[in-house]
């Protein structure tokens, strides 16, 4: 039957009743008349049908058509093509062209796009990449990235299953297309002859200057740091570094000046310094993140983040030999959830005002955090004779285990074995304690505030902390300079904090304001 035109039928209807009426009223027409007649009602009825349009008829309720591939076979089209690793920026050679479409494929328009484009994808194996972990890789790494950044929505692939040896490399902008995704998921390892680190190289692989970049995968940054921590003659890097500071040990992985960034997936381990740094970035993520160094190794700091705001780190397990976050100045809107941290030394906001500098820190969230065999749990730390203010700030929901101090303000932070006595200091204000519960080993609270610029509205709710053990070395709460109020009662009686605010608050100068 014809789903066509609708006002057609009815057309039709009446000149078959009318030529039935009339043989019915002439009663003896001949037999041969009626089938022609009737034959040739058959022929307009086809005729008229055909005329109909095909795409009308086939958006009848009626009609069936079977899609013109699988997702499947799309897949499998999409993975051998030319275009599924397009390294040059330009059109695959030697891939499968597409079959021409079957003779009964419907001519009208359909949704989507079957010839959309395809990602660029770009495999440092097919750039000279060989993955041994003894061949020189540089090269490839870099010409990789070269064709990516010319795309957008590219993806560099570091396939698993490969060892890749790369010395200090720069995934530069700021003439980069947008979101670039780096697929990490084989290894990537860090080369330990000293010819290949010049001195006073801050950085391992660098990420620099980019809008929208994202390192995802499975795959592992091996930094090969214990020849950077030991001290040994035989170490042909220590022999080059022994007159280089410790800071000065390169970090692993590193951001800077870079809006939209995600870190996923991956684990970074056994850094010279610090694993994960991000400077100058903004709208930043990272989750699913594994970090990992002995809690020996000096100054391995697991994230640490400097001038960047709008960040966010949850679902992460660290472990290394330095805090497990730390957040220097410049920084605002950092929310810190659901991450393990220890060993280490917990999760830091300073060393801030360092060398007589301003530092300013604000809208600073960490919660639902596990601490376990860690030095400190939540510490803020100021060096005298720095200037700013850090306000704002809240922990919540803070689990310790075995750690040796839980809550720590110490505004007399010195990493050396003396400092000279200063009076300005960071100006602290606006610090919330929420739920802080477990075990520590050494002492539970320590609060050292500056004598010119004690710490007002610090508050305390739902803080219970017990010994692990009963022992003679344990520390009773420590207050110095501390304003601000117990909500609830804490374990134990934290009772050296003072109520209110500071008399005789000093005005603060345009240099204490952030």
């Amino acid at each position: 039957m014809c789903h066509g035109n609708p006002p057609l039928m009815p057309l039709l209807e009446t000149l078959i009743e009318h030529h039935l009426l009339g043989f019915h009223v002439r009663g003896e027409g001949s037999q041969k008349e009626m089938l022609k007649c009737f034959g040739l009602l058959l022929l307009l009825v086809l005729l008229v049908c055909s005329s109909l349009d095909g795409c009308e008829g086939r958006k009848g309720k009626h009609w069936r058509r079977q899609p013109p591939s699988s997702s499947l076979a799309r897949k499998k089209t999409r993975g051998k093509s030319g275009g599924g690793h397009n390294h040059g920026g330009g059109g695959g050679s030697g891939g499968h062209t597409s079959p021409p479409p079957s003779s009964n494929q419907s001519p009208c328009p359909v949704t989507g796009s079957p010839n959309a484009p395809k990602p660029a994808i770009f495999d440092v194996l097919d750039f000279g990449a060989k993955g041994d972990g003894v061949t020189d890789d540089t090269k490839a790494f870099e010409d990789a990235w070269a064709a990516a950044c010319k795309v957008e929505g590219s993806t560099v692939v570091v396939p698993a299953e490969f060892e890749f040896l790369v010395g200090p490399i720069s995934f530069s902008g700021p003439y980069c297309q947008p979101n670039i995704a780096f697929q990490l998921d084989g290894m990537i390892i860090a080369p330990t002859d000293a010819k290949d680190w010049s001195v006073g190289l801050l950085w391992w692989i660098e990420f620099t200057k980019l809008r929208g970049i994202a390192i995802r995968g499975s795959g592992t940054i091996e930094g090969r740091g214990s020849v950077w921590w030991t001290n040994t003659n035989s170490d042909p890097i220590n022999d080059e570094l022994s007159l280089r500071p410790p800071q000065m040990k390169p970090t692993a992985l590193r951001f800077y000046g870079s809006y939209n960034v995600t870190v996923t997936g991956i684990t970074i381990q056994n850094s010279p310094q610090c694993h994960l740094k991000f400077d100058n970035c903004e709208a930043v993520q990272v989750f699913n993140v594994t970090i990992a160094s002995p809690g020996s190794s000096p100054n391995t700091d697991g994230i640490h983040l400097q001038n960047s705001r709008d960040v966010m780190i949850h679902h992460t397990n660290m472990s290394c030999g330095d805090d497990c976050v730390s957040i220097q100045t410049g920084c605002s809107n950092v929310n810190i959830h659901s991450v393990d941290c220890g060993p280490g030394h917990g999760i830091s906001i300073g060393g801030l005002g360092r060398d007589n500098t301003k530092a300013c820190v604000s809208n600073i969230t960490v919660r639902d955090v596990n601490m376990h065999n860690t030095m400190t749990g939540v510490r803020i730390k100021t060096w005298q004779g720095g200037s700013g203010s850090a306000q704002s700030i809240r922990f919540s929901n803070i689990r310790v285990t075995e750690v040796q101090t839980p809550i720590v303000i110490d505004q007399f932070y010195c990493d050396k074995s003396s400092c000279k006595n200063q009076t300005s200091a960071v100006a602290l204000s606006g610090i919330a304690y929420e739920n802080i519960k477990g075990t520590y080993t050494v002492k539970p609270v320590h609060f050292a505030c500056s004598d010119t610029s004690p710490c007002s509205d610090i508050s305390l709710t739902g803080v219970e902390l017990k010994p692990l053990q009963e022992q003679y070395h344990m520390y009773q709460p420590f207050c110095w300079q501390t304003f601000g109020e117990l909500y609830t009662p804490t374990i134990p009686p934290i009772v050296c904090l003072q109520d209110g605010k500071p008399a005789g608050n000093r005005i603060l100068s345009d240099r204490d304001v952030c």
